[in-house]
């Protein structure tokens, strides 16, 4: 459930559920804006102010500046001049063209643009357009200003040591506190400090030579550069696929190495088991060896054979010994001696 209201300094937005208010619209402008302080402008003290004042009577807290490239400490100093008091109606003067570069030099924004940005910050309530360089009494009158936020060191401008010095004297000044690290200067340095890169990626963009008050010479070298930065890039992107080609190489390799070490070492091992010092090769060959030893080898005969018809001091010879001392003489006396052993193993039958 939504709920459109204002809030109290009259700006438009939702009552969200839960009792969040959301802004919905921008700040108006001083010369258009229907609202406008009521109750009686009496002078307050900031003592008062710190206590809290009335709803119908919020303090009226002016801020100016020129807020070109309108950036975060811009907005800081604009929030810290919004929570200077419990009940505060913020009220921000931007200075026109003319007088910002009259008295302080070119702005990179148009004033249109600078009043847009301030009418788009949470924090303001009202924009005062072409805002005066010195705040006159008759100007805070108009305006119903309480107090006037500032940063404390003293702005040197338009032949004046200090422009706020006359708000300080009165007790209308309350001080803010710069945002360290960043202003427009610093992001105007910036960009004429890297002018060359801008300006590339401005005619890489389609902006032409004259609306980037580009010279001839100068326009075809950042062309020329932005075809180098092409190759450059080409080549880096190339680079990178190699390195990933070849790390995707390594990986299968090492993959492989790896497999082939592992298939090495089982055919290692199998070799071994197979024909190593106790492998199974020679424990086959040794079974073979013995079985045709013993194939080859004659039979012995037991010890308890009998032994008929031998004298037990010399054993017989077999019958295919022939006595070496004394051969035959003759065949005829080999004849008989074989016929004679014949019979001898008749007779032992």
């Amino acid at each position: 459930l939504q709920i459109i209201c204002t809030d109290a300094s009259g700006r438009k937005g939702c009552l969200l559920r839960g009792g969040s208010f959301t802004l919905t619209a921008p700040a108006p402008f001083a010369d258009e804006t229907s609202c406008q302080c009521q109750a009686p402008h009496e002078k307050l003290t900031i003592a008062q102010a710190r206590r809290g004042t009335p709803v119908d009577r919020p303090v009226r807290v002016y801020a100016d500046g020129i807020f070109d490239l309108f950036h975060a400490g811009h907005a800081r100093a604009l929030m810290q001049a919004k929570t200077l008091f419990p009940n505060s109606y913020l009220l921000v003067g931007v200075c026109s063209d003319d007088l910002t570069h009259k008295f302080k030099g070119f702005t990179v924004m148009s004033e249109t643009e600078r009043y847009e940005a301030l009418r788009h910050c949470r924090y303001v309530d009202e924009v005062i357009r072409d805002a005066p360089w010195t705040l006159t009494p008759e100007f805070l009158e108009k305006h119903k200003i309480d107090f006037v936020a500032h940063d404390d060191i003293p702005y040197s401008s338009a032949g004046s040591d200090d422009v706020y010095k006359h708000i300080k004297e009165a007790g209308m000044f309350v001080p803010t506190q710069r945002t360290e690290g960043i202003s427009t200067s610093d992001i105007i340095t910036r960009i004429v400090r890297d002018y060359d890169v801008y300006a590339r990626r401005n005619l890489q963009r389609g902006y032409t030579a004259k609306e980037l008050n580009v010279s001839f010479i100068n326009e075809k070298k950042y062309r020329f550069q932005n075809q180098v930065d092409k190759m450059k890039e080409k080549v880096k992107n190339v680079e990178e696929k190699s390195k990933e080609f070849v790390y995707k190489v390594e990986e299968k390799s090492h993959d492989l190495i790896q497999k082939w070490e592992e298939k090495s070492r089982e055919f290692i091992g199998n070799f071994l088991e197979l024909f190593g010092p106790d492998g199974a090769w020679k424990q086959m060959f040794q079974e073979r060896s013995g079985r045709m030893l013993q194939a080859f080898s004659p039979r012995q005969s037991p010890n308890s054979s009998p032994t008929r018809g031998r004298s037990p001091s010399r054993s017989p010879s077999p019958p295919w010994v022939i006595n070496k001392t004394s051969p035959p003489s003759s065949p005829k006396a080999a004849s008989a001696s074989l016929s004679s052993m014949s019979e001898g193993d008749e007779d032992e039958k």
